[in-house]
């Protein structure tokens, strides 16, 4: 009978612990938890900016206007978090729609400059 080769100690030691992680249901929502409160803070704030630099108001109508939008986006992040398959989703989702936020709210500041 022929022996499994052995793999060298350390050699995906890493997956197996990803797949503990993503197994265990107090660290995944610990994760939500925290993809809530940070990401979300992120992703209202860079809401609102960009918001701000997109509405036709003068610029303190605009800002107002802006952050209390930025209310109502960070409670549907918030939401939206715990609603995704995955906790792996809702980071990569927060990421994406963070880097996008944060792109166009740099050029239009840019261009506006």
């Amino acid at each position: 009978m022929k022996q499994p080769l052995q793999q060298p100690s350390g050699v995906g030691e890493s997956a197996r612990l990803l797949g503990r992680v993503g197994a265990s249901p107090a660290l995944g929502i610990a994760s939500r938890t925290v993809a809530a409160i940070v990401g979300g803070y992120a992703l209202a704030n860079l809401g609102a900016i960009l918001l701000a630099a997109l509405l036709p108001l003068e610029r303190g109508e605009a800002v107002t206007v802006a952050l209390l939008a930025s209310f109502s986006i960070y409670t549907a992040v918030a939401l939206w978090v715990f609603a995704t398959r995955s906790a792996w989703r809702a980071w990569l989702g927060l990421l994406g729609a963070s880097a996008v936020c944060g792109l166009l709210a740099w050029l239009l500041i840019g261009m506006a400059s």
